[in-house]
């Protein structure tokens, strides 16, 4: 019993890491080029993972899409963004401009690629797709996050100020796909506008 399940030790990690090497591979591939024009062969030529493996882990490339989308909300959504505001600055207010800083740090990077749910979106536009679906998910729950902050800052209509300013925090990604890295900082002067005519008053 007890090689048994030793044996089954040993056995395990070679699949996770088999997983991990290909949704690594997707991930650079689907980052930088898209979602259609990466085909199943490229994700094994860079992953060095048989085609077997990979349908063992993932029945189809939409599955593989999925894992990606939702490894990106981990690890850009609340690794980058997220835990870059709360290390930037404690008061919600401060909180919500500091994403800029953040979006400005990233903006300036040699492998800035843009937001991949704004991307993956555009490749699929059908509502019914459940690779639109996960996109339309992840921002929304971006934008609830930006929600919370503005709630905690005393803004009468959060979700309302949410709105507007996702659409800040998102036009300045394109922006900055075109090739403006300062777009990160205009958002913010802008950003400062909107919290200043949306904030309670002091002592109010």
């Amino acid at each position: 019993m007890t090689g048994h399940s030793h044996s089954a030790a040993i056995a395990s990690p070679p699949a996770s890491y088999a997983r991990e090497r290909l949704l690594t591979a997707a991930s650079d591939l689907f980052s930088q080029r898209g979602i259609k024009s990466v085909g199943i062969d490229s994700i094994i030529a860079r992953s060095g993972v048989a085609r077997q493996t990979l349908y063992r882990h993932f029945t189809s490339k939409q599955e593989l899409v999925l894992a990606f989308l939702e490894r990106r909300d981990e690890t850009w959504t609340k690794g980058m963004v997220q835990a870059g505001f709360e290390r930037r600055a404690n008061l919600p207010a401060d909180r919500l401009l500091a994403i800029f800083d953040v979006f400005d740090e990233w903006f300036r990077r040699p492998d800035f690629e843009g937001c991949s749910f704004i991307n993956v979106l555009l490749e699929h536009p059908d509502p019914s797709d459940p690779i639109h679906r996960a996109c339309v998910s992840y921002l929304s729950g971006i934008r609830a996050m930006v929600e919370d902050l503005a709630r905690q800052a005393g803004i009468a209509d959060a979700e309302g100020f949410a709105r507007q300013w996702h659409i800040l925090m998102k036009g300045s990604i394109v922006s900055a796909q075109e090739g403006d890295r300062e777009a990160a900082r205009r958002a913010k002067r802008v950003g400062r506008l909107l919290l200043d005519e949306q904030r309670p008053a002091p002592g109010k």
